[in-house]
């Protein structure tokens, strides 16, 4: 039995310590936002965090997440109100939406330290994304529509 905190809630898991994130996430927790894209870390449709950092959860195991924070899409924001969220809404950025969520996780980690990222901060941090529809700009235009709604929210504005 393996311990873990998933969108500040505590889980005892009944599973393999070698075990995907991944799996545990949707098929023993029940939370099936986070998608498989290709098993092998190389697509991001899988981002989760953990302790703050994007990870790939198809490729990190159960016992890495054991005493730490896993936060994933259904838990980034309870009424999904985060400004990433409600950018891609605005701007209507899904096509199919498969990538959206790995999409929007590695572009949480990336506001959270960059505030006021430029279009090279961006394609930088999102490199390892892959968005099949090619929604791309899109993407990139509604991560520096968070940053401003970001900040406005910041400021009580």
């Amino acid at each position: 039995m393996i311990t873990v905190n998933i969108n500040q809630k505590t889980y005892h898991v009944d599973a393999d310590p070698d075990t995907p994130l991944l799996w545990v996430l949707r098929d023993h927790i029940g939370l099936v936002g986070t998608k498989f894209g290709c098993g092998v870390a190389q697509c991001g449709a899988c981002v989760v965090h953990l302790d703050g950092e994007a990870v790939r959860s198809c490729v990190t195991k159960l016992r890495r997440a054991e005493g730490k924070k896993v936060v994933t899409i259904e838990g980034l924001s309870p009424a999904n109100n985060h400004p990433l969220q409600k950018a891609w809404l605005e701007l209507d950025v899904s096509q199919c939406g498969y990538c959206q969520a790995g999409q929007i996780m590695s572009a949480a980690v990336l506001l959270k330290a960059n505030k006021n990222p430029t279009d090279q901060d961006i394609n930088d941090a999102m490199a390892g994304n892959i968005c099949r529809c090619g929604t791309y700009l899109r993407i990139r235009e509604a991560i520096h529509l968070a940053a401003q709604l970001q900040k406005k929210e910041g400021s009580g504005k």
